[in-house]
């Protein structure tokens, strides 16, 4: 029997523990690793060089959609699956530009799951069937740098913070900010980042 290796992104420890529990059970999956957060999970992508990494979105240090576009870039064979409870298109959106093999929501049955790592495995493309009409319905309009910022902001931090955090000067924060309220129809940096948070665009 040829075994499908795992590694389990998800910083909530009693998930990840029972999403460790569950596909031991299965008698052709065996987990490699269990990450924390994103820089651990590609830290132990790049030793183990698992079948596939099965992460959330929202990680500290680095979002599940972030580690995938890394991984992409670094032209990484492990193939990626997605599980959340954020049932946002814009997210399946961005995981399907990010390279994402799978893209499923944790209230589904744990089969669901295996079976999901198994066709990821074999090669093919796996997106719950709710998402996938919605998924191009509403562009992403933010860039990069947009978004990071929005992050930034949402978080609480002021103009002066947000420069020092990106690194970058005053006036470019306040340029990027000033766009991104614009392309959201927002009246402030505080509601643009709400508004792209509700679509799943942060």
């Amino acid at each position: 029997m040829v075994m499908i290796e795992v590694v389990i992104a998800e910083d909530q420890t009693l998930l990840r523990d029972a999403l460790a529990t569950l596909l031991g059970l299965e008698s052709d999956i065996a987990v490699v690793g269990l990450a924390a957060d994103g820089r651990e999970a590609h830290a132990l992508v790049r030793r183990h060089k698992p079948d596939v990494l099965l992460t959330d979105i929202e990680m500290p240090d680095m979002t599940g959609l972030e580690l995938a576009a890394l991984m992409r870039r670094e032209d990484m064979a492990t193939r990626v699956l997605i599980v959340t409870t954020f049932d946002r298109p814009g997210y399946l959106r961005r995981a399907m530009e990010a390279g994402v093999a799978g893209f499923v929501l944790k209230d589904g049955p744990s089969a669901d799951l295996a079976g999901a790592i198994r066709r990821i495995a074999g090669g093919e493309r796996v997106i719950a069937p709710e998402l996938a009409a919605r998924a191009w319905d509403e562009a992403d309009p933010l860039s990069d740098a947009e978004r990071r910022l929005l992050r930034l902001a949402e978080a609480g931090l002021d103009s002066n913070a947000i420069a020092e955090a990106s690194g970058l000067a005053r006036g470019t924060v306040r340029n990027y900010l000033h766009s991104a309220i614009g392309k959201l129809g927002a009246t402030n940096r505080i509601e643009a980042a709400r508004i792209a948070r509700q679509k799943g665009w942060l």
